[in-house]
Parts: C-alpha cells; structure tokens; sequence
C-alpha cells in the first residue's frame, strides 16, 4: 500500500474540513458547480466518480466473469444483508434513537422526516465508491461487480416498495428518472469505456501497456475520491455547520446500522467458508449506501430543507470514514478470518477444476 493510501484517512478528514470551510466562504461558486445537474445527479460528481472506478474495471477481463458462480455463497450473504437486514435495522434504529431516546431534543415537527431520511438511507445500497473500498482491501473485482450490477437491478423494483412499507405509505414517488441516470452514468458508461480502453491496450502494447497505464490511473482514482468529498461538503457546508448536535445525534444510529450490517455479512462469509477476498467487498456492499439516489429521492418525497434531506446528508457526511474503518478492520483481520473459514470449508461442496 502506497503512502498516500496508508494515510487516506487523514486526507479524507482535510478534504471534509476543506470542503464545509470552502462551502462557508465561497457559497456562490459552489451553487454553481451543485447547479450543473441531470435528473439531479450532479455531472462533475459523476465525472469524478468515472475516474475512481475506471481503473478497476479496466482490470476486469469479462471473458472470465463466469468464475463469480463459485463466490454464490458471498452473493447470497450480501442479498440478504442489503435487502433483508439493513433497511429494517435502520427503521428499528431510526425509531428507537430519534423517536425516542433523542426525540426530546430534536425539532418536534421534524421527528417523522428524519426517521424517513434514514430509512430511504439504508433502502439504496452503494453502486460507486463501493468500487474503491473493495480495491483497498484487495477485494475480488468479479465478484464486486456482479453484486453491484445485480444489486442495482434489485433496487429498480425493490426500493419503492421496501421505503413505502417502511414510511407507512401506500404510495411513494421515486424520482427513477435519477435512479436510471445514475446506472447509466455509474456502471453502463464506465464498464463500456473501461473495456475498451483494455482491448485497444492489450491489443497495442499487451499487458505492459495495461500496467503502465493502471499506474497512472490508480492514484488518480484516490483523488477523485478526495475531490469528490470537497464537493458534497461544500454544498452542504452551511448546513452542517448551523446544526451540530442534531448532526450528532443522527450519526448514532448510521454508525449503529453500518458496523452492524457490515459485521453480519463479514461474519456469515466466515461462517459460510467464502474467501476473504469476497468477504471484504461483501462487507462493505452490505453497509454503504447509493448517496446520490437518497439525497435525491429525500428531497423529491420531503423538500431540499427537510429533516429527511437533512438525515440522507448526515449519512454521507459519516459514510467515508466510518467505511474507511470498516476497510481497515477487514484488512487487519484477515488471518483470524481466513483461520475461521477453513474449518467452515470441508462442508462446503468443492467443484472439480475439470467441471
């Protein structure tokens, strides 16, 4: 690991300072650049999330994306954790912290929006950065797009009907307009544009052309990373500077639901005998979130000034660094992880190499 990707916790802590300091005093350019937007998927955050994902999937050789079928075990663990566990576990959280426990010091008129802004929080799990997180804990890159593909294609017909159940409504409005925007711009565009980058560079130069450029690539991906975090602080920077205790006390019950959630997968991918490499990613798919999507469908169901809108900020405000922990935990326990798992494997059914 590179020096700066040792120490990218402290450059993610400078560019969330940065960013809320720069939204303070340049209040007008940063309106401008949140102003340039489709379907309210902000362009030059998806540009910058273009280049910290490229260079994974320009390591990805499709021919070979069968060879997920013998990770169905971390498929099935990080379903469940996303679809079955964290939108749940993020109401019961949601209700018992702001509704009860800190719902004596929080504006009584928007005790219901912010509960919502949770649950519309863990109801997207992340499609991007999830990309970079599985990178930092040598995550197996086949495994980590199938399961954000598949995960996105869940979410088209899943996500309306989980935040309805659990906002009590019996309709709900769904801006897909973003949500099919953002696939394309998130996962269609830079998957064609990466494999075609590969082909012409395997064709031309082989697998040294391919290196050279992942060289220069990778370290771009940590600073778009980095770029990208200044933006979205800097949008919300008078926000979140006007309301620091309510911003503590949402981030209880996120942090509650995000170890919790990327523990579980962690901990069923031991059980199950799945390798740590699949492990890893399926952690972290399993408590990050689709940041873009629920700040968008928050202000489209409740208003850009709502406690709703507010919550799905406060998530991405405590996403990075909480994630960045979580990578470093799995990193740290890999030996205890890959001990625990051989003894789950002799029960797992071994498939030939000739089948």
């Amino acid at each position: 690991m590179s020096i700066f990707e040792r120490y990218l916790t402290l450059w993610v802590a400078l560019c969330i300072v940065a960013g809320i300091a720069l939204g303070h005093l340049f209040p007008g350019f940063f309106q401008s650049v949140g102003a340039l937007e489709v379907a309210k998927v902000n362009l030059p955050v998806a540009a910058l999330i273009w280049l910290m994902i490229i260079p994974m999937l320009i390591k990805i050789d499709f021919a070979s994306l069968g060879r997920v079928r013998k990770h169905w075990r971390g498929i099935g663990v990080t379903l469940f954790v996303n679809w079955a566990v964290k939108p749940f576990s993020m109401a019961a959280l949601g209700w018992l912290f702001v509704g009860y426990v800190f719902k004596p010091y929080l504006p009584a008129d928007q005790i219901n929006s912010y509960i919502a802004g949770l649950i519309i929080l863990a109801a997207a799990p992340c499609t991007a950065m999830v990309f970079v997180w599985s990178r930092l804990t040598k995550g197996e890159p086949h495994f980590t797009l199938s399961q954000v593909a598949l995960n996105d294609v869940i979410m088209v017909v899943a996500f309306a009907p989980i935040v309805g159940l659990l906002l009590g409504l019996s309709a709900i409005t769904v801006p897909w307009d973003t949500l099919l925007l953002s696939d394309v711009l998130y996962i269609f565009i830079p998957v064609i544009l990466a494999q075609f980058l590969r082909g012409r560079l395997l064709a031309n130069g082989g697998e040294a052309s391919l290196t050279g450029l992942l060289r220069i690539l990778q370290p771009l991906s940590l600073v778009s990373l980095l770029a990208t975090l200044v933006l979205l602080f800097g949008f919300q920077g008078e926000q979140i500077l006007a309301q620091p205790l309510i911003i503590a006390m949402l981030a209880v019950p996120i942090l509650i639901q995000v170890y919790f959630n990327s523990g579980l997968a962690y901990l069923l991918n031991r059980v199950a005998g799945e390798q740590h490499c699949v492990a890893g990613p399926s952690a972290l798919i399993g408590a990050s979130n689709f940041f873009e999507l629920v700040v968008a469908a928050a202000i489209s169901l409740f208003g850009f000034n709502s406690g709703a809108a507010f919550s799905t900020v406060v998530g991405v405000l405590i996403e990075v660094p909480v994630m960045l922990s979580v990578v470093w935990i799995v990193n740290r326990s890999q030996g205890w992880y890959e001990r625990g798992a051989k003894r789950s494997a002799p029960s797992i059914r071994r498939v030939p190499a000739d089948e």
